[in-house]
């Protein structure tokens, strides 16, 4: 594994005037800092491979799939929640945030995964999960038992209801995935919930909370966790200062000064400066990286060296196919990754997500819930368009100073399942809207790796999702070998990134309107296409290109890589 080093951080100007970042350092080493440019992979366990025939992925499923990633070329792994749960929420309510669900796995069958990934020079970042536990944790179960105004109950945001029995919730407020975010426990008592009823919010306030995470990351970072995902990073620290204000208050407040009462708050970062303590007393330190959906400016300090490193960067996730807001996102965010010390993170699909292959398939401005509703038939998805516009943005991303995180199934250029039977659902988002908002199932549908099978070479039985019949021509065994596919093109993809990528520094070219055109040091170019007509081609030499290119034009919804010529001539890539 060849990562980037890290060691000094400059600002400057390049001729137009527009920002250039460098770091200097020196390439090619393994680093304390590998998580500047890495290429991360997102693993949704449940849904990657199943090993035993459950329908469920598992860990030995993943085990199993390491050459995969191995030929993939990723830097690490990024594993979802794999601890006990009922699935509330896909994993997102945790039993115990210090052992793995038996449908997924053992501890020691985990140690067995990171022990093979770290000898295929893969890292290991894992879920952490600290805004809530699930109502089935011991301490949640001790609360309920324990009564109103026990020390039990104020881990937890316990209030009394209103009204002269407390029968009514203590605030009109409305929990994330629809629904009052208060649940009665039958005592005069109601619990805070920003999600799910079975997802309590922890109160984080209490030492013993406060304790108990601290004793998680070590757990984790003992058994080799490389780093953390940091879930909703911004919303444990909360005011719940009487009075509390109703729904149409809290939807008035601010949310750019940290003063809104329940999330982003100051506050939030005397935690993480604890978390950072335990993370750089580990040699090399352990990494985190926070999903915090705050506005941009607001992000540099989940960022910070002093806090947790990296925050999750979603612009270019909620941008439109349009060029302008391209450069502006990528502008910003690397200036605002250069104000914090760390750098920028580019996703464009998660597990929360439409998958961007299908996004972009439709017309900017698409009402996306409304679409999967609708069961994707309103408007149809141009799927050829979207794939080539993915593939188009994927590389884009690639050649961008900072860590590129990869969702499962894009590298087979998957698209979203939008019309899944109603009774096959499983999100939350379904059942608490009462059918109002289909949610996310869509995009973790699982992954297909044959072209036959109960569900695709998942796993022998069938899948806990249905997989729809064209997944077998996305499959890994369909396009192993294709030159042409999709597969291929991201495994070349990233290893020309890893030939390429030195320093974090970017310098813009000035070019028509609708090309996104930059050069990264060396002198090698990524230029995309966002227009509907071919352009003409930048000089140098072809390294990689998206799709099939057109002579000497860049065809539309395409992006190149280019080196420096002397001669000026081209070599073809891997789409021609």
């Amino acid at each position: 594994m060849v990562d980037t080093a890290v060691e000094t951080l400059e600002t400057r100007q390049d001729a137009s005037g527009a920002p250039a970042y460098e770091v200097t350092g020196t390439p090619g080493n393994e680093t304390e800092a590998w998580w500047r440019q890495a290429v991360v992979y997102q693993i949704y366990p449940r849904s990657f491979a199943d090993s035993d025939g459950d329908g469920i992925g598992d860990l030995p499923g993943i085990t199993s799939r390491v050459g995969h990633l191995r030929e993939l070329g990723v830097d690490a792994v990024w594993l979802s929640p794999f601890y006990p749960s009922a699935l509330a929420d896909g994993g997102y309510d945790v039993d115990d945030h210090r052992d793995v669900d038996p449908r997924i796995g053992t501890l020691d069958q985990f140690d067995t995964l990171v022990a093979a990934l770290h000898a295929a020079g893969i890292r290991i970042v894992v879920d952490i999960v600290p805004n809530h536990t699930s109502d089935r944790h011991a301490w949640f179960r001790e609360a309920l038992a324990a009564g109103p105004g026990s020390p039990a109950r104020d881990r937890y945001v316990f209030r009394r209801g209103t009204g002269p029995d407390g029968e009514e919730a203590p605030t009109d407020w409305t929990a994330t995935f629809g629904g009052p975010a208060w649940e009665h426990v039958g005592d005069g008592e109601w619990y805070l919930h920003n999600f799910a009823p079975e997802q309590p919010d922890l109160n984080w306030e209490h030492p013993d909370v406060r304790a108990d995470f601290v004793r998680t990351l070590r757990f984790w970072a003992d058994r080799g966790v490389d780093g953390f995902r940091i879930d909703v990073a911004h919303m444990l620290v909360k005011d719940l200062s009487e009075p509390l204000p109703d729904q149409a208050q809290l939807d008035a407040a601010g949310q750019a000064d940290g003063t809104h009462r329940l999330q982003d708050r100051d506050g939030v970062h005397e935690i993480y400066r604890e978390w950072r303590a335990v993370f750089d007393a580990y040699d090399p330190p352990r990494t985190a990286v926070a999903e915090a959906w705050v506005p941009a400016h607001r992000r540099a300090r989940y960022a910070s060296p002093e806090g947790l490193g990296q925050a999750f960067n979603f612009d270019l996730l909620r941008a439109g196919w349009e060029p302008e807001d391209f450069r502006r996102i990528i502008a910003e965010n690397l200036t605002l990754a250069a104000a914090s010390g760390s750098s920028s993170t580019w996703v464009f699909s998660n597990h929360d997500v439409v998958r961007h292959a299908t996004r972009y398939a439709l017309p900017n401005g698409t009402d996306l819930p409304a679409w999967l509703l609708g069961g994707g038939k309103d408007p149809l998805p141009d799927l050829a368009r979207g794939l080539r516009r993915a593939r188009a943005v994927t590389l884009l991303a690639l050649a961008l100073p900072g860590s590129t995180y990869l969702y499962q199934g894009e590298e087979l250029g998957l698209f979203e399942v939008a019309d899944l039977p109603e009774e096959a659902l499983q999100d939350p988002t379904w059942l608490r809207s009462r059918g109002a908002e289909r949610g996310r199932d869509g995009c973790r549908v699982p992954l297909p790796w044959a072209e036959s099978g109960p569900s695709y070479g998942f796993g022998p039985g069938d899948a806990h999702l249905p997989q729809p019949e064209a997944f077998a021509g996305h499959s890994v065994e369909a396009q192993q070998g294709d030159p042409g596919s999709t597969l291929t093109f991201y495994r070349r993809a990233l290893a020309e990134r890893r030939r390429l990528q030195t320093d974090e520094s970017l310098t813009w070219v000035d070019d028509e309107p609708e090309m996104v055109h930059f050069r990264r040091p060396g002198g090698w170019a990524c230029v995309t296409n966002f227009g509907t007509a071919p352009v003409a081609l930048p000089s140098g030499r072809v390294v990689l290109a998206s799709a099939p290119l057109d002579g000497p034009l860049l065809p539309p919804d395409t992006t190149v890589w280019l080196e420096p010529d002397a001669a000026g001539d081209s070599r073809p890539g891997l789409a021609d």
